[in-house]
């Protein structure tokens, strides 16, 4: 069957998937900031470019033209299509939502379904996987709760802008969101304190404070351009209460931080309720949980009452990949996709 590359060409990171004989076989992230500019996606090709040498075929999927770097979202997809044809070669396969995959003209022609439809992608090839199954894809950035039934993905919408709507696109992401976006208030010494509306400490802090080992997932900058220690994301956690890292104990941080952790799990939640509500959906189907908050996805489906698995299990991921193959589910899809 030879060797197929997946590749999920998103705002914040480059994920590659390669998939051998049918297996997928290594999985990278690599940090692309594309906000800072087009030189900086051109730098993580250049890093893949070792892993996707010998692949043929080469499919995306992208989140990228959502990028602020874009005046909008058409401009975006087009000019990524153009560099990655530029980049990569004439024989991309580019993943075009309900279209499936076409070439770099196809995509030109439908541009507005190769944007921001990666999660159809993880959704079809969970649901040819499972069959019926809630799918929890919880990344940096967004989460994604698609609904599967008879194998097919049934998202009521297929548009950013559709999906925040039913529940489908919770915009709250496991590191890269504000802390400011997920609460106004938290708990410490007995007092409920109003948040800083300021990008002062991100979910990665948060989490941080509680004991999660970020080192291979959390690779962007922090909100102040310090380190990642534990005692420096205290002290940007703590400026969202007005106050100094020395102003608590660590057990007083940790409350704080479980509140918001807490709060933005709800949040999810929520989105899988108003999903679950419109889906008429098999009480005993499965929770899918990917993304670099899988673990936290698993959290959500035992409170849904529901049993789970992780995207890269039941991908079939060689063992050695399967937490990479769950974190970078899109990548992982359309190689998969693209090898059948």
């Amino acid at each position: 069957m030879g060797t197929t590359a997946g590749l999920d060409v998103g705002g914040a990171h480059l994920k590659v998937a390669i998939v051998t004989d049918g297996r997928v076989i290594a999985v990278r992230q690599i940090a692309c900031p594309l906000w800072q500019g087009l030189d900086k996606l051109d730098a993580a090709l250049a890093e893949a470019r070792p892993l996707i040498a010998e692949a043929n075929p080469i499919a995306l999927t992208m989140t990228g033209e959502l990028s602020d770097l874009f005046p909008d979202r058409e401009t975006g997809a087009l000019t990524l299509i153009g560099r990655l044809q530029d980049a990569l070669g004439e024989g991309l396969r580019f993943w075009m939502g309900p279209r499936g995959f076409g070439n770099a003209d196809d995509a030109r022609r439908h541009h507005t379904d190769v944007g921001s439809t990666n999660f159809l992608a993880t959704a079809t090839l969970a649901g040819r996987k499972a069959g019926d199954a809630l799918l929890i894809d919880f990344g940096s950035t967004t989460a994604d709760v698609i609904p599967i039934s008879g194998g097919v993905p049934r998202p009521r919408g297929l548009t950013d802008a559709d999906r925040q709507i039913t529940g489908e696109l919770v915009y709250t992401g496991f590191t890269r969101t504000a802390v400011m976006g997920v609460a106004s208030a938290a708990p410490f010494r007995g007092q409920w304190v109003g948040l800083a509306r300021e990008y002062l400490a991100t979910m990665a802090d948060v989490r941080r404070i509680l004991g999660a080992d970020l080192a291979e997932v959390d690779q962007h900058a922090t909100a102040d351009g310090q380190g990642k220690t534990l005692a420096e994301s205290v002290t940007r956690f703590a400026r969202m209460l007005g106050r100094d890292a020395r102003d608590g104990t660590v057990e007083d941080w940790r409350v704080a931080a479980a509140y918001i952790r807490e709060a933005q799990l709800r949040s999810i939640q929520d989105g899988a309720a108003l999903v679950l509500s419109a889906s008429g959906f098999d009480a005993a189907a499965p929770v899918v949980a990917a993304g670099i908050g899988a673990a936290e996805v698993a959290e959500i489906a035992r409170r849904l009452g529901r049993t789970f698995v992780t995207y890269g299990e039941l991908a079939g991921a060689d063992p050695s990949v399967e937490a990479w193959a769950t974190a970078a589910a899109p990548a992982v899809a359309v190689a998969l996709l693209a090898d059948a």
